[in-house]
This record gives structure tokens, sequence and C-alpha cells, in this order.
């Protein structure tokens, strides 16, 4: 039996025994157990070895794109400057999956670069590792085998874990669940099935953060309208009123409108609220078929009143 098979056989049994040191990192349906030396980065989804500059980023990508990967060839990674010097297919317990590894200079220094692909049902986890040669000795190949064996792929992220990425405080979900989130940006709540093709249109409530100040209530109307204009999946759309407001103590302004779902023609409501602070501004967006208004307003008020700036 070759090295290469008994570390691949040491590395699966060893997978179970570290399934409780799998670790996530924030926002990621991807984790694993890590190396030991190496923690949980707060600069990107991964872990990393700072004092010897060692990253291993952890990229979720859609299901499919593992076909396209799989077939991609030495190329693409040469134009960054990597040299392949392997590639090997590997029997993982998620899934299929392969390994390439390959060097790069940079800064007239030798990193070692490996570049682990798995196939997990409805997603495709991607982890790259980066290690100076002076490292090398301290983070041995079988150790790194076994923590890529431990890639493991969790079904859902926590709501309070996925909240916890924006730059302000979602106090009150008024029922909603958690449809999606952009780290350091915006939130979607919904009353839909979260992950799967909507029949209609679903309640849902979008808040997000941006920059733009405006100290004079006409630039605020203006911004207010032309924030209006770019939001999506809308047609038919009549603007019933337009007025400026006090929403958390700070200035805002309010859009009502009535409308048409872009997607599925139904006869919608739309309330925008913009809460002006500073040099940046909270958007908030509620979208509800007109025939349900009533209670969703009401939510969408406890959603507006309970978002905190961190």
């Amino acid at each position: 039996m070759t090295v290469f098979r008994w570390l691949l056989l040491i590395a699966f049994f060893a997978a179970p025994a570290q399934a409780a040191d799998v670790q996530y990192p924030a926002g990621s349906r991807v984790g694993m157990a890590p190396p030991p030396g190496m923690t949980v980065s707060h600069s990107f989804a991964g872990f990393e070895d700072r004092e010897n500059r060692v990253a291993m980023v952890i990229v979720a990508l859609p299901g499919a794109a593992f076909a396209d990967i799989e077939k991609s060839s030495a190329e693409p990674l040469q134009k960054q400057g990597i040299t392949q010097d392997s590639r090997e297919d590997v029997t993982h317990p998620l899934g299929k999956a392969f390994l390439i590894l390959g060097h790069q200079q940079i800064e007239n220094q030798t990193i070692r670069k490996w570049i682990f692909v798995v196939s997990a049902e409805d997603i495709t986890a991607l982890v790259t590792i980066q290690i100076p040669e002076a490292a090398q000795s301290a983070y041995p190949d079988a150790v790194l085998r076994a923590a890529l064996m431990s890639v493991s792929v969790r079904a859902t992220i926590p709501a309070d874990e996925q909240l916890s990425l924006l730059p302000f405080r979602v106090s009150e979900l008024a029922g909603f669940k958690v449809g999606g989130v952009i780290a350091g940006r915006a939130v979607m709540l919904t009353d839909g099935v979260v992950n799967q093709p909507a029949t209609a249109m679903d309640t849902h409530i979008l808040v997000a953060a941006a920059a733009g100040g405006a100290s004079h209530a006409a630039d605020r109307e203006r911004i207010a309208h032309e924030v209006f204009a770019t939001v999506p999946n809308l047609k038919e759309v009549r603007i019933n009123s337009s007025e400026s407001l006090r929403i958390g103590g700070q200035q805002g302004h309010q859009i009502m409108a009535r409308g048409r779902d872009g997607a599925t023609g139904d006869e919608i409501t739309i309330v925008q609220w913009l809460r002006f602070g500073g040099s940046a501004y909270i958007h908030i967006i509620g979208v509800a078929r007109t025939e349900n208004w009533s209670q969703a307003y009401a939510r969408f008020r406890q959603v507006r009143d309970g978002i905190e700036l961190r």
C-alpha cells in the first residue's frame, strides 16, 4: 500500500473522532476541524495562523459548480501565478472530491497551495490552503489531509449567527424567518419557505445599510425616490404618498406605493423607509399582497422600530 493510501486511511478513520471539533466560520454552512495552531479568522471565512502566515480559506459555492471546476484545466491557476504540481481524486465522506497541490512565488518566497473541492449535494465546498515554505514543517501533509477529510456541511445557519454579521441589530423579527444575509450589508426577512422557489408573492422585508447622508428635507426626499426607483421585481408601480418623518429619533422618509409583483403578477402594497444618520442611512422596504397588507404593515413597523446601529 502506498504512503498516499495510508494517509487517506488515517484521515478517513480520524474524521469521526474529529466531528466534535468541527468549527464553522460565522455565516458559513461549510466548516472543518482546523489543524492545531490555526484559529477562526476574523478577516475572512476560514482559519489562520497569523504568526506563520498560514491561511485556510473556505468558500461555499452552488452544488452545480463542482462539475465546472472539475473540468477546468491548470490554465486558470497559471494566470494567477500558481504552478500546479499534482491533481488527485479523493474519496470523501461528503461525496466526490479532488485535491490540487501547487506552488507560487510571492516576494521571493515559495508559497505552497492546496486547493480542495468536494461535492456535498446542494453545495460545493472549496477550501484553499496557503503555507509559506518556512512553515511547512509545522503543518505536515498528513495533518492537512486529515483536516480536509473533516470538512462538513451543516443544513442551516442559525438565525442569530446570520444576524450577527450585520452592521445593525435586528431585535424584533415579528414572526419572520431569516431568508438571507449579505454580511456587513443587508438582511431579507420573509414568510416564505427559505431556499425554495416561491410559488406566490410572500410577505417580506429587506433591511440594508448604505452610505450617504442628507441634511435637508428636500435631499432626503430626492434620495428616497432615487432608492425606491432601484427596487427590483416591481411593475405598474403607483406612489400614493411620500413624506418626511422621524424614525428611531432620527430624520427619515417614508414612501407608500401599490403595484404588481414582477414574477407572479400579484397586486402588492409597498412601504419604504429611509432612516438617516451621519454619512449613512438604513434602507427598509416591506412588500405584501394588498389583501394581507394591514397585518403585514404592523409587523413591518415592529421590525423597523427594533433596528439599532451597532
